[in-house]
């Protein structure tokens, strides 16, 4: 089984090319042209162990908002495209991610039900050149758009650079967890519903 997706999500304000792999062993080409968001996007690749190809031109002229957004959306949208009916897959996943003095936690429900928690506060307004204020706004979108529950806390924390990366961390081995497939379910639908979304 083939768990793979690409998107190309072309509008006015972005253009967009990406290919994952869930199976993947965490290899990444990311190129958003806002550096922070690049290598917080290579944590999640390389801690859910999946295999990102992404190049994102947005209209970074204006501001940074239309480049993350659709970023997050284009991987939802990758997400649920290459998981299918979610046949067999763990469902729920989470993890927590400590850095230094910081811990973030994340728990996650792939159910088709999309919501998010977002309960993360950065003291900085700016990492590197990335408005920290679209942290939440990528979460919500890739959320929204995977058709997931998700629930990010971080619990404690003073360096910004750790808070995000630690958030960005706990999310991608929730997400590992996630879609990985149980070999107990032996191809089933982890519901009693019979489906998922």
């Amino acid at each position: 089984m083939t768990r793979t997706a690409e998107i190309v999500r072309t509008t006015k304000e972005t253009d967009i090319r990406l290919a994952i792999d869930l199976d993947g062993s965490g290899k990444y080409n990311i190129s958003t042209g806002i550096g922070f968001f690049d290598h917080m996007l290579e944590q999640l690749s390389r801690h859910s162990l999946i295999d990102i190809d992404l190049v994102t031109k947005g209209d970074l002229h204006i501001d940074q908002h239309h480049t993350v957004e659709d970023t997050g959306i284009a991987l939802g949208e990758a997400v649920k495209a290459a998981l299918g009916d979610k046949a067999g897959i763990r469902r729920y996943g989470q993890a927590y991610a400590p850095m230094d003095e910081t811990l973030t936690r994340c728990a996650l429900d792939i159910s088709g039900r999309p919501y998010t928690v977002y309960k993360v506060s950065v003291p900085q307004q700016r990492l590197g050149e990335m408005d920290t204020e679209l942290f939440p706004h990528v979460f919500e979108s890739f959320a929204l758009a995977a058709g997931i529950t998700l629930h990010v806390e971080n619990l404690y924390g003073e360096n910004s650079h750790h808070i995000i990366e630690s958030t960005f961390k706990a999310v991608a081995r929730a997400l590992r967890m996630g879609i990985e497939v149980d070999p107990r379910l032996g191809g089933a639908i982890p519901s009693t519903k019979g489906q998922l979304g």
